[in-house]
């Protein structure tokens, strides 16, 4: 639920996409953010809904974009963590939502209403320039989402996804997915993501605890993965150079 300026204490919001607006940017958006806290599986958008607020995840927080299926199931594409944020970046807004998009871990998240965003972006074209940039990362990441799907493991896919979130989580080997979520994520069932689980339990790579995993051996883990989640840093880092770094940027 919305809880108040996102400004209130003077410092930019932990996300690292606001942080890589320089000053005059920012200024034009900062009267107008406002910061929310939210729990998992909190919708932010169904299929079909008008987009009109832009949702920044700050800190540990996710949000993940899923495609729902004729079968009930919903698929996971993309995970969006303090890099990015979601719901009519580039679009003039109030354009229906084309899948599901929750939150996925917990916390502090900065919202911004469209239309604010599109008045900010006609006075500045550095602004949009910014935005389109992240637009293109964030299909780079559905691009290589669709690749890894076709032709990795669910070993390394598994790897990969919980590698992605520990990532994001400020250092915390802990990573706050349950079986299920783990199992949507890799778009399978639950019994296939629990054979790989005790695999890697047994080479001593993670623990699993109550709604979460332990990684025990982070390069283990890593060595597991595929290498998308590689492919995708490279792109940010060459579109959008610090804000895919789990090292955030310093406010400019």
């Amino acid at each position: 639920m919305p809880s108040g300026d996102a400004q209130s204490n003077g410092e930019r919001p932990s996300n690292n996409l606001l942080r890589r607006l320089n000053a005059s940017d920012f200024a034009l958006i900062a009267p107008h953010l406002a910061h929310e806290e939210a729990a998992p599986d909190d919708l932010l958008y169904n299929p079909g809904d008008d987009v009109e607020i832009v949702h920044f995840p700050c800190g540990p927080s996710l949000a993940s974009y899923l495609v729902p299926n004729e079968d009930g199931r919903d698929v996971e594409t993309i995970l969006v963590g303090r890099e990015g944020a979601v719901g009519g970046i580039v679009s003039e807004g109030y354009l229906p939502a084309y899948t599901r998009i929750t939150v996925k871990f917990g916390g502090p998240f900065v919202r911004l209403h469209v239309v604010k965003l599109n008045a900010a972006k006609a006075k500045s074209a550095t602004l949009r320039n910014i935005f389109a940039r992240y637009a293109d990362c964030m299909m780079a990441q559905m691009f290589q989402s669709t690749a890894c799907n076709a032709i990795h493991s669910i070993e390394q896919r598994t790897a990969k996804w919980i590698v992605s979130a520990m990532e994001r989580a400020d250092g915390d080997n802990v990573v706050p997915l349950t079986h299920e979520q783990l199992a949507t994520l890799l778009g399978v069932g639950r019994s296939y993501t629990s054979r790989v689980i005790q695999t890697f339990k047994a080479e001593g790579v993670l623990e699993t605890r109550r709604g979460s995993f332990l990684v025990q051996n982070p390069e283990a883990l890593k060595i597991r993965a595929c290498l998308c989640n590689e492919a995708v840093k490279n792109h940010f880092e060459e579109v959008l150079r610090g804000v895919y770094p789990t090292e955030e940027p310093p406010a400019r």
